[in-house]
């Protein structure tokens, strides 16, 4: 591992040179009494360090303490470069577990909750001359019951489909310099069929006749540009390039893109960004990417790793995840229970991998009113945040949500939030809960069948059979895509250890005919649009991947891809 860990520049599709890396070691202290500001650990003595973005919990942090924390406390301190001064500098956290407060030089620069997704704090006025000290606190109270902790157990111990927690930073921490009128924001919607895109840039700071120019190249080939007034804080236009290379499963094909902001023809904030030409749509039974039908061959993921938990220990090992998943034949994934770092998303979108973006449901009463507003803030931070990303296909922010209760509350909360995200984004389709209770408003109807009997699995599935029937807990299925959501999760332990779904297979060759009997019934289904094995890895004592925990494959991915590529019924 390089010494400064994960050193990579931390948000790819929004790059600007001018930047500091803020990974590392930090002191460190954990505060079970949540007492920290009471006891003035702004400013007092800390007795342990730490080794960020990895979670305390990690081996890569060098602290590996795995019971509850209710807080745990970070500083360091830094020096900005000549090149900083008189900037606006701002404090970027990739994520942190849950609630987040930090302090320069004292001095509070910003509060946010939610342990997913990416925020930033500006700390211009609270800089001096020299060195500065920085102080973050996370709080994180999993056991409350209101906030989404995803696959994160609420026991002292791993047990079933929950594993070891995360507390506080798990991304990078950075610092970056801006101009006092900066781009802020950039939503880029694509339209394949005619090879424009339509670009909208958030100006924070702007002033009376600035500009912005968008330049989009392919291989290095200028394709086109364009060049607008900037007008209430917005920069509005349309890109329409020369040659079209869409993108698509396999097909990572990325225009880059430069931004720059300019005040009387005089260049300020630039960065590099990229797109893709890439339409998502559904038609009947099918999903379409760019107008033709494709079969989703997809995995879950669930993006644990048993060094650094949530955090994978380098950017080459996110690549290498996708990369073992296509090895096998699969086009994509959803990422499971999880918002996924940016540069996974990045690797995904470079490789042509279809990703399905969840939010970490778990942990949260869809029933309870005070829990909707803090998960759907979070939720529609996170579709915001990856709403460029061309390899987020869909969304579905809740999981096995089941039943009713509590005067349908449950059910008003699933369509609340389905009509939030497509008000957030309409461009993709949305599952508003993935294998559970479906209100009536969902794109994609999915279900969830662990079923292990490959002859009923094929009965189940035939052309013409009365899928999707009515179950407890479940709502009718109204018409629209159909997808197996979650299959498999066949048991099979190199150590005979943890466990699966069914009867452990007796053999390498048991296993591997019932998965060819099992993906095969769903690949002939002609009302089918695609499904979703569970799952890449084997995640501590859940031992049904098709790779070890630390990435072995059990079984030869030949074997797996042959069985994976054939031919949907759907694609004819």
């Amino acid at each position: 591992m390089s010494q400064l860990p994960r050193p990579e520049y931390p948000r790819p599709q929004f790059v600007r040179p001018s930047w500091m890396n803020l990974n590392g070691t930090w002191q460190f202290e954990i505060d079970h009494g949540a007492s920290g500001r009471a006891r003035g650990l702004i400013d007092g003595a800390y007795s342990r360090e730490i080794t960020v973005p990895f979670c305390p919990e990690s081996r890569l942090s060098g602290v590996e303490y795995k019971d509850f924390m209710a807080a745990v406390w970070y500083r360091r301190t830094f020096t900005l470069p000549e090149e900083a001064q008189g900037k606006r500098v701002l404090l970027h956290f990739g994520a942190v577990d849950f609630r987040c407060e930090a302090w320069v030089n004292g001095k509070s620069v910003g509060v946010h909750e939610g342990g997913y997704v990416s925020f930033t704090f500006e700390i211009t006025d609270a800089l001096v001359p020299g060195e500065n000290t920085l102080v973050v606190c996370a709080d994180d109270d999993q056991r409350a019951g209101f906030q989404p902790y995803g696959k994160q157990s609420a026991r002292y111990e791993s047990y079933g489909c929950s594993y070891t927690r995360t507390t506080g930073i798990w991304q990078t921490v950075w610092l970056e310099w801006v101009e006092p009128a900066y781009i802020r924001q950039v939503r880029m919607i694509p339209d394949a069929a005619n090879g424009s895109l339509y670009l909208d840039a958030t100006i924070d700071g702007c002033d009376h006749g600035m500009t912005l120019t968008a330049e989009a190249s392919f291989s290095g080939a200028p394709e086109c540009e364009s060049t607008v007034l900037v007008d209430g804080g917005h920069a509005k236009m349309t890109l329409t390039v020369k040659n079209k290379h869409l993108w698509g499963p396999g097909e990572g094909n990325l225009y880059d893109l430069k931004l720059t902001l300019a005040k009387d023809g005089k260049p300020g904030d630039t960065l590099d960004s990229y797109f893709a030409l890439r339409t998502v749509s559904l038609d009947g039974m099918k999903c379409l990417i760019n107008g033709k039908p494709v079969f989703q061959r997809l995995i879950l993921d669930q993006g644990f790793y048993p060094d650094g938990i949530y955090t994978a220990p380098t950017d080459e090992a996110l690549k290498h995840d996708i990369e073992m998943s296509m090895a096998m034949g699969f086009n994509g994934a959803r990422l499971h229970q999880k918002v996924f770092e940016a540069r996974f998303l990045y690797w995904a979108d470079r490789l042509g991998y279809l990703c399905w973006g969840e939010m970490a449901s778990w942990g949260i009463d869809a029933s309870r009113p005070m829990t909707m507003g803090i998960m759907l803030r979070e939720w529609l931070e996170s579709v915001e945040r990856d709403f460029c990303a061309p390899s987020i296909i869909g969304w579905c922010p809740y999981n096995e949500v089941w039943g009713e209760s509590n005067n349908g509350l449950r059910q008003l909360t699933l369509q609340m939030t389905y009509r939030a995200t497509k008000a957030a984004d309409p461009t993709r389709p949305v599952i508003d809960a993935s294998g559970g209770f479906h209100c009536c408003e969902t794109d994609i109807y999915d279900i969830h069948d662990y079923e292990q009997d490959v002859n009923v699995y094929k009965e189940r599935y035939k052309a013409g059979a009365p899928l999707f029937e009515p179950c407890p807990g479940k709502q009718l299925y109204t018409g629209g895509p159909r997808f197996v959501s979650e299959y498999g999760g066949i048991y099979w332990s190199n150590d005979e250890k943890g466990w699966g779904y069914g009867v452990a297979p007796k053999s390498r060759e048991e296993f591997l005919s019932r998965y060819e009997g099992l993906t095969t019934a769903l690949l002939d289904s002609p009302d089918l649009m695609g499904f979703c094995y569970t799952q890449l890895t084997d995640v501590e004592q859940e031992q049904n991947g098709l790779y070890t925990y630390d990435r072995r494959p059990k079984f030869p991915p030949e074997a797996i891809a042959a069985v994976n590529r054939r031919k949907a019924a759907i694609e004819d």
